[in-house]
């Protein structure tokens, strides 16, 4: 390591989440201070009174902090009140390490993921496990490789571990971090899905996979998570699918009242007409409803069209093509190739609006 950098121990803070907790939060805790952390800032979620010596215990360790929330809020709301602390708090702390409290990350991990992302300022180290090794809990590998599948296909993201509660996360990131959506586990998943639209990147650390009692507390849920995951595609698609139906209706009409008027250039027309009419609502649905763009609307606009004009001549351009070597002058038939044309373009477009139009990078 080099000179210049802290260790993790001095330079983040550690933040615990934790709800009804036992004697693994305590061994947890105890086992962070015996390395010392000097920053270790524990989120009570609402528990039981019964549970409260727990996090006494812990508050009279050198360095630890409990925040209280009176009654359960949620795992996403409690990381963005520790976040907050930090922020508010903590100037010194250069960062985070979000851990949980049941056992399952070792500290010499937690020091390891630290590390990393000290030797990568601004970037999100994710402590990752190996589901391939034997023992792993059934219901944790299927999971597992059905949300990275789904990251992978909607969001161009390849993970190999997309429910690690282990994440090294730079001072930069926390306050971006606060405003994404998702106060109970969602907020876990919400939080990788925003990474590359804001433009952090991510470094995945290898960890110890620890499971016990073959995971009966895992809170994954296989329809809620790869329904959190695709939403945001499917509300493309049914975007895509309105101003689809308005582009290839002004399209027919055109070509069916206009196109023998109009010669070699019908195809050209009737796309620029039914585009520039079905684009603009395109646009306004995908700005507020499918991305929730919070940045500048006239940038956005601008980049849109951008797209939308290439977009639009290649469309026009292998309409023609195609319709001048089929021989094809019936309405019907052009506006089906539109169709098949323009569902092809469709992917290349989500990609780019997803990471372009509508992102979220700083400048």
């Amino acid at each position: 390591m080099s000179a210049e950098i802290k260790p993790c121990q001095e330079a983040l803070a550690v933040v615990l989440p934790s709800l009804n907790p036992d004697e693994k939060f305590s061994a947890v805790v105890d086992g962070l201070a015996a390395r010392g952390f000097q920053h270790i800032v524990i989120v009570d979620d609402g528990s039981k009174d019964d549970r409260q010596r727990f996090f006494e215990k812990a508050a009279a360790l050198p360095g630890c902090v409990v925040l209280h929330h009176e009654g359960n809020k949620g795992k996403g709301r409690a990381l963005k009140t520790a976040f907050r602390y930090v922020l508010d708090e903590l100037p010194e702390a250069e960062g985070v390490i979000t851990i949980d409290g049941d056992g399952q990350h070792l500290v010499g991990d937690i020091i390891a993921c630290g590390d990393v992302m000290l030797q990568n300022p601004g970037k999100v180290v994710l402590g990752c496990r190996n589901f391939d090794l034997p023992g792993i809990p059934p219901r944790s590998v299927a999971g597992n490789k059905t949300t990275a599948r789904m990251f992978r296909l909607c969001y161009g993201i390849k993970l190999s571990d997309t429910q690690t509660g282990l994440r090294a996360i730079p001072r930069s990131c926390l306050e971006r971090f606060c405003a994404i959506e998702g106060e109970r586990f969602e907020y876990e998943t919400n939080m990788l899905l925003h990474m590359k639209r804001m433009g952090i990147g991510f470094i995945e650390q290898p960890i110890e996979t620890v499971y016990e009692d073959e995971n009966v507390r895992s809170h994954y849920d296989p329809v809620k998570d790869s329904w959190r995951i695709f939403k945001i595609m499917f509300k493309f698609l049914l975007s895509s699918f309105g101003s689809t139906l308005i582009d290839l209706g002004l399209f027919y009409l055109v070509m069916r009242l206009f196109g023998s008027r109009i010669g070699a250039y019908a195809e050209l027309t009737a796309t620029v007409i039914a585009r520039v009419c079905s684009s603009f609502a395109n646009f306004n649905a995908n700005n507020t409803v499918v991305f929730s763009n919070k940045g500048s609307y006239k940038r956005a606009l601008f980049r849109y069209y951008c797209l939308c004009i290439p977009q639009m001549l290649v469309s026009a351009g292998l309409v023609t093509l195609i319709n001048r070597l089929l021989s094809n002058s019936v309405p019907i038939i052009a506006t089906l190739i539109k169709f098949a044309v323009d569902t092809c373009l469709f992917f290349i477009s989500y990609q780019i609006q997803r990471e372009w139009v509508f992102s979220q990078k700083e400048k």
